[in-house]
């Protein structure tokens, strides 16, 4: 193809490679220590990346300020759907990961589960806390997007720990955080039923699998 003809034969199959990585997580992040190289490959070759998805029908989104890559599809195809639960964790770790950036600044945003129990009981979303299935299942769907990074394997336990990477910015695309905070209040007791399969409110999630 005419695309790949200054491509080396090694650097055709890593893009192959790459592709498929990228279709399957939606998120590339130079945070995440094993994206980091496909990150960088992204960049050398956007413009073959770029030309080969469009064909697909998919677009390139290149952030290198928050050092992500994302896959979005322009048909409206290969979105996933979030369960109510699924949405509200996710607006609840843009939440904090918006007041935790701006206390450190610089640096990776570390969390733990008892951050997102303690933020959903503050904002009185239900009476109860979030299940552990729940949040377990949750989690690792958002880590599968490489939107977060699990560092321990129990996730029963509050003090587990959470790295939420700057590509929830491009996720969740919302600008000011006090628009989160009114979509959050759109599912206060009695806005909807827990068990649901609502996705999220139109254009704030923008997760393709």
């Amino acid at each position: 193809m005419v695309l790949f003809e200054d491509m080396h034969d090694r650097d055709i199959e890593e893009f192959k490679r790459v592709c498929n990585r990228l279709m399957s997580m939606c998120f590339i992040n130079k945070q995440n220590a094993s994206t980091k190289s496909d990150y960088y490959f992204i960049i050398r070759h956007k413009t073959e990346f770029m030309q080969y998805l469009d064909v697909l029908g998919f677009s390139l989104d290149i952030n290198e300020h928050y050092g992500a890559v994302q896959l979005v599809n322009r048909e409206g195809y290969n979105h996933a759907r979030l369960k109510l639960a699924e949405s509200i964790i996710l607006l609840i770790l843009r939440v904090i990961y918006d007041e935790k950036k701006r206390e450190l600044s610089l640096g990776d945003v570390v969390i733990n589960i008892g951050d997102i129990q303690e933020k959903y009981i503050s904002m009185r979303i239900r009476d109860k806390q979030i299940d552990k299935t729940t949040m377990s299942n949750t989690l690792q769907l958002f880590k599968r997007y490489n939107i977060l990074e699990l560092l321990d394997r129990d996730l029963t336990q509050e003090d587990a720990r959470i790295v939420i990477y700057d590509s929830i910015l491009m996720a969740v695309r919302v600008d000011d955080i006090k628009r989160v905070n009114e979509l959050l209040d759109k599912y206060r007791k009695g806005a909807a039923d827990e068990n649901t399969e609502e996705g999220a409110p139109d254009k704030l999630a923008q997760i393709s699998e």
